[in-house]
């Protein structure tokens, strides 16, 4: 292989490590008359890191999950919880759960309760069967009984009530690779890949 082949091939290298390199984020903010909160999803190597805080409700557990559809017109237009294994529902570390089961949020303080969210998932994805995007974060306004409470919405909603907040997942960063139908990979590599080809074949 001569010395300019060695180059192009290492210049593509270079762009395509940068470019797998980045981690998709998504966002949902939720929202209600009196509940505000921004919940962050970030790709890791390990799954999505999931972080965020939440107010607007009294200290306590609340259950949490993605739903299926991206129609928040009102919280009960978001559908089911996102199942797309058509399984029991869960708890977020259980063996058995739904894709959205995220299991309970935590609200703490006496006058003004915060729930801080910070766990990482290893069932959720930004991309993919398990894709979250464009679904439904939802907060729910009781505690999920992670399937195990033996009520008879155990194990489809975790007898967690009604909905009270809910937000759709989008994109927060970054734009490019998302915008391609056929790759994850920015247009820059697709053009070096070309470019290349045109190169070697001369």
């Amino acid at each position: 292989m001569s010395r300019s082949h060695l180059l192009w091939l290492t210049l593509f290298g270079v762009i395509v490590n940068q470019a797998v390199a980045q981690n998709r984020v998504a966002v949902a903010h939720l929202v209600s008359q009196n509940i505000s909160g921004s919940i962050v999803f970030t790709e890791t190597s390990n799954g999505l890191q999931v972080t965020g805080a939440i107010t607007g409700l009294p200290a306590g557990n609340y259950g949490f999950h993605v739903h299926e559809l991206g129609d928040t017109s009102t919280c009960d237009a978001s559908g089911a919880h996102f199942n797309p294994e058509v399984t029991n529902h869960g708890g977020r570390e259980h063996n058995v759960r739904h894709v959205g089961d995220l299991g309970n949020v935590v609200f703490v303080g006496n006058n003004t309760a915060v729930a801080t969210v910070n766990f990482l998932d290893t069932i959720i994805t930004l991309r993919g069967r398990n894709n979250i995007l464009g679904r439904t974060l939802v907060l729910h306004e009781q505690e999920d009984d992670l399937g195990q409470g033996g009520h008879e919405t155990s194990l489809t909603t975790g007898n967690a009530g009604a909905r009270v907040a809910c937000g759709v997942i989008g994109i927060r960063y970054p734009a490019e690779p998302w915008n391609s139908a056929t790759t994850s990979l920015p247009s820059l590599v697709i053009y070096a890949l070309s470019a290349m080809f045109v190169y070697l074949s001369v």
